[in-house]
């Protein structure tokens, strides 16, 4: 898990393989991101691509965790603040098992894990081994956007 500031995303652009990171850093840097409209954005195919959502940050108890075994999220805060939690999955207690066709895993909130409040021009980058909770509000619901640049890991 990192959490990290829009000025330092060149940080991580060598991480991966084959320059799939810094694919997914030079969409962050190169787009207007509060004007990019709701939807699914490819940058290399499966490889790297993107989602862009605006929703209603919900109580921390109603946000459930999740993981992925084959991609990594970068969730990058476009507009407002949201809580976002991690925990290690080896600590978590799976609630849905894994649906390879939307890779995915859930987890019960049985771990109080890490919680960051994220706010605009700020990240977090959540590996396959790493549990996260978006969408839990920060004190009080509100209204966010945000991105998730999905890259895949193998």
């Amino acid at each position: 898990m990192i959490f990290d500031l829009s000025a330092n995303l060149d940080f991580y652009r060598n991480l991966g393989i084959e320059g799939r990171y810094a694919k997914a850093v030079d969409f962050l840097k190169s787009k207007d991101l509060k004007s990019l409209p709701c939807g699914k954005y490819e940058i290399d195919g499966a490889n790297v691509y993107a989602n862009v959502m605006e929703y209603d940050t919900i109580p921390w108890e109603e946000a459930s965790y999740e993981a992925h075994e084959n991609y990594t999220d970068i969730q990058y805060m476009i507009e407002g603040c949201e809580v976002m939690t991690y925990a290690p999955v080896k600590e978590l207690n799976v609630s849905v098992p894994y649906n390879a066709e939307k890779d995915v895993v859930k987890f019960d909130n049985s771990v109080a894990g890490l919680r960051v409040a994220v706010h605009e021009g700020e990240y977090m980058i959540f590996q396959p081994w790493d549990g996260h909770k978006p969408k839990a509000a920060d004190k009080e619901p509100a209204h966010i956007k945000k991105i998730v640049v999905k890259i895949k890991e193998n």
